[in-house]
């Protein structure tokens, strides 16, 4: 039997202009979208990253990783693993890369079968975050 802690984790679904944030509670082990952030001039937003950091005080976060389907490393991914790089360095907290790929397509089904307020970035963001609470025995 797996116990779970009460850690607060930030999902990240990396993009140029956008990058989705979502939340996790191990304890609960669900993930929900939070906000999709702007990049500014090409760079991530950190004052609002900072923020977010700062309201949720998470242990850990996930980086979603967009594999080519053949599970190749795409150029996106270097950037992600760049910005999951940044993110480790600024905020001094592990980062995790998970496996994202068809994550955007999935959370625009889900936008469009639910009408969802929430923006696809954010969606993508969740599903990535609960990828990772599934894979580690953390679903309810």
């Amino acid at each position: 039997m797996n116990t779970t802690s009460a850690r607060t984790i930030l999902g990240f679904d990396y993009g140029e202009e956008r990058i989705g944030v979502a939340v996790a509670q191990e304890v609960t082990a669900t993930a929900a979208p939070v906000t999709t952030l702007k990049t500014v001039k090409g760079a991530p937003d950190w004052d609002g990253i900072s923020q977010l950091v700062e309201q949720w005080q998470p242990a850990l976060f996930i980086v979603g990783l967009p594999l080519n389907m053949d599970g190749t490393e795409s150029n996106m991914c270097k950037k992600a693993r760049r910005f999951g790089n940044q993110l480790n360095g600024r905020y001094n907290l592990d980062v995790i890369w998970i496996d994202e790929r068809l994550s955007s397509i999935e959370a625009e089904q889900i936008k469009q079968d639910k009408g969802a307020q929430h923006q696809t970035d954010e969606i993508a963001a969740q599903l990535i975050l609960q990828t990772w609470l599934n894979e580690n025995g953390l679903h309810t």
